[in-house]
């Protein structure tokens, strides 16, 4: 029996329109977080995304919204079940932390993408999504070697062409910049996706015992 889908979420985005979304570099996002546990059932973490999911057909997106290409720039933290790697030398799931980017497309372009979902379900047509999928979406990851059950302070630097990260004051990981307007968003929940080198792809929601938690504090965001 599947659970129920479990979701916590502060965002400054929920009522606009993608291209109203409200940050654009250069900006800078800084906080303090801890969890529960070294891994969370499902996802979560914060920072800057466009809500590419906005159709809300099965990836606890916003309605309203057509299908969109990933831009982002956060700190992800993803259980095992999950890859969400495009490119076979990324990490798809533990801390994680870097950057989506892709061209705006026109939505009748993307509409689409919705209708081929069932598709994803046979291998070989996976297969060649994920392949134009990689295409189409730069994606620039890496996995650190943190306990987040400590409180930790993050940062991010958003500027026009470069996206810098940092841990406790260090610099972690440097990557390219997104595509703006983004907004931000801060999340756990208890939902997995995976779409793996070999085409399988699945997603769906994972038990949560009662003591999972995240605690956020310090938020601060400013231009630089």
């Amino acid at each position: 029996m599947a659970s129920p889908y479990r979701l916590a979420q502060l965002d400054n985005y929920s009522s606009l329109a993608r291209g109203a979304f409200p940050h654009r570099p250069p900006l800078t996002l800084r906080l303090r977080a801890r969890c529960s546990q070294a891994s969370l059932p499902g996802t979560w973490g914060f920072g800057f995304w466009n809500d590419p999911f906005g159709l809300s057909v099965g990836f606890g997106g916003r309605p309203g919204r057509l299908p969109a290409l990933p831009n982002a720039a956060w700190f992800f933290f993803a259980s095992p079940e999950n890859h969400l790697a495009l490119h076979h030398n990324q990490p798809g799931h533990g801390a994680l932390v870097g950057s989506f980017r892709a061209r705006h497309l026109p939505a009748i372009l993307m509409a689409p993408a919705a209708v081929a979902l069932p598709l994803l379900w046979l291998p070989a047509a996976s297969r060649g999504f994920r392949k134009l999928a990689a295409s189409m979406v730069q994606q620039d990851w890496k996995e650190l070697a943190l306990a987040p059950t400590t409180w930790h302070e993050y940062g991010i630097q958003w500027r026009k062409d470069q996206a810098i990260f940092s841990v406790d004051g260090e610099l972690v990981h440097v990557a390219f910049a997104p595509q703006p307007p983004l907004g931000l968003v801060l999340w756990l929940d208890n939902q997995y996706a995976a779409w793996r080198p070999d085409g399988r792809f699945g997603y769906g929601t994972l038990a949560t015992p009662p003591d999972c938690w995240v605690e956020l504090c310090d938020l601060q965001i400013g231009s630089e």
